[in-house]
């Protein structure tokens, strides 16, 4: 795709989000021909307030956002079609419905899910691992529908996942699983997240 796109001026700046940093990251770069920078503290997610990864912002020759899309996959019809839209000056933004990247939610409760986050990062850099997932428990608490802290928390319990193939398919299964788990117990008069529960009051 990059290679197609490179006839027509499209430069691809990829950025990892990993708190974990550049090291981690590393080896899914051995395939990429276009740059990668690592954004360890989450920037981006933060700025545009996306809670899942790929995301995808197009942004033309004089610095204007054209496009923001959370959940951006070069295997959607929808997506491409929109980035072409773009590249041939047919339109000069385009919004896609089935981003939910308009979220009006506390400010205060996502500072502090982002604290816990950067926090738990902090410990796992340190190998304290069971300070991390407390950290990353308590986060995802207060942000249940980050998949970004999930992943991350994630990487720690379950390493053989996070080999030199992500596997998308476990991440997502992963994902639907503990929400619905989390959904049942809130149902019960629970809060709960990945790895217990506490009766609210």
């Amino acid at each position: 795709m990059y290679e197609r796109w490179q006839d027509e001026d499209v430069e691809i700046l990829s950025v990892a989000v990993d708190g974990q940093g550049a090291e981690v990251v590393k080896p899914y770069l051995e395939q990429t021909t276009f740059p990668t920078v690592v954004d360890e503290n989450s920037v981006m997610l933060n700025t545009f307030g996306f809670k899942k990864v790929p995301n995808g912002i197009f942004v033309d020759t004089h610095g204007t956002i054209r496009l923001v899309q959370e959940g951006f996959d070069v295997k959607e019809s929808e997506h491409l079609e929109a980035v072409k839209k773009l590249l041939r000056g047919e339109v000069d933004q385009v919004e896609l419905d089935d981003a939910s990247s308009a979220r009006k939610e506390d400010a205060l409760t996502q500072q502090l899910a982002q604290t816990k986050y950067k926090l738990g990062m902090e410990y796992a850099k340190q190998d304290r691992k069971e300070e991390a997932l407390k950290e990353l428990d308590d986060a995802i608490l207060l942000d249940p529908d980050n998949f970004i802290i999930r992943k991350q928390r994630w990487y720690i319990r379950y390493p053989e996942k996070f080999g030199t193939e992500i596997d998308f398919a476990w991440q997502q299964a992963q994902f639907k699983r503990e929400q619905e788990q989390e959904a049942a117990y809130r149902r019960q008069g629970l809060t709960c997240g990945p790895d217990g529960c506490f009766v609210q009051v």
